[in-house]
């Protein structure tokens, strides 16, 4: 009876958990649908213009300027982030890792307003006076995100790897691979579904990083065509009007987050998609 009860409450923290982000999608596309319906999806998505007190909703930069913004810093924190798992799991001394490996995890609680006021202070001038245009740009965002997920990406491969059977890496060698062909052919591809949870997992903190970007961006309304250019994204948009958001305005935002919400799911579903084993 004792075990039963047990099964049946995990069971309900199970289904709370899943009944959880239903509510959640239910409530912002309540508040949000009603707007969407009144000018119409394609105008909302698709138009360049943001006036919410003057009726204009167009949101078609800030999704150009999220996506820029988390294609580049995936790309930055999954070659660097991999690379370094990669080296840690492989070629550091046992003695380093155990050293390296909890300094790194803990950059993860690192507060994100931290990294971004190193952003403003250091990145920002830095690109300011060697790059050219204000420094507050999609670059200055992409850099800090990238830095921001490297412990997530780092930490989560590093455990792929390690939880890779001995006798893969045993084998190889045995047939008489060297130590990069062992990694790059046997141990990585055993890995890849660690691997591509944890570029999952960077992935949603910076789609959905709000503070930093807020700080690095610029937050222009216009269509970024350059990385050197300011940008606002969808998550700095809802944090920087909702304070002062009434009617529409603030109907605008929370149709905002449902777009964020499905490109989040968009991304997610890929991600599934792409790890899904082969038959």
């Amino acid at each position: 009876m004792r075990e039963k009860l047990i099964e049946r409450g995990l069971l309900l923290v199970a289904f709370s958990a899943v009944a959880m982000i239903f509510l959640i999608a239910f409530f912002i596309f309540r508040e949000g649908t009603p707007l969407v319906a009144k000018i119409g999806v394609w105008k909302f998505i698709a138009s360049t213009h943001w006036a919410p007190t003057r009726g204009h909703f167009g949101i078609l930069p800030m999704i150009v300027g999220s996506l820029e913004v988390t294609v580049l810093a995936i790309i930055l924190g999954a070659v660097f982030g991999l690379a370094c798992a990669m080296f840690l799991a492989e070629f550091a001394p046992r003695w380093s890792v155990r050293i390296l490996k909890p300094m790194i995890e803990l950059l993860a609680g690192i507060p994100s307003v931290v990294y971004g006021f190193i952003g403003v202070v250091v990145l920002v001038p830095w690109i300011r006076e060697s790059l050219g245009g204000p420094g507050f740009s999609v670059l200055a965002s992409a850099i800090i995100l990238g830095i921001m997920i490297l412990p997530t990406v780092i930490a989560i491969s590093l455990d792929a790897f390690h939880a890779v059977p001995p006798s893969y890496k045993e084998g190889s060698l045995a047939l008489g691979a060297t130590r990069w062909q062992t990694l790059y052919r046997v141990q990585l591809p055993a890995a890849r579904s660690g691997v591509i949870a944890a570029f999952i997992l960077g992935m949603g903190r910076a789609v959905g990083e709000t503070m930093a970007v807020i700080m690095v961006a610029g937050n222009a309304l216009t269509l970024p065509v350059s990385v050197l250019q300011p940008v606002r994204t969808l998550t700095s948009n809802i944090a920087l009007e909702m304070g002062y958001a009434a009617g529409d305005h603030q109907a605008a935002l929370f149709a905002t987050g449902m777009v964020l919400f499905v490109i989040i799911a968009i991304l997610n579903t890929m991600a599934l998609i792409i790890t899904r084993p082969r038959t």
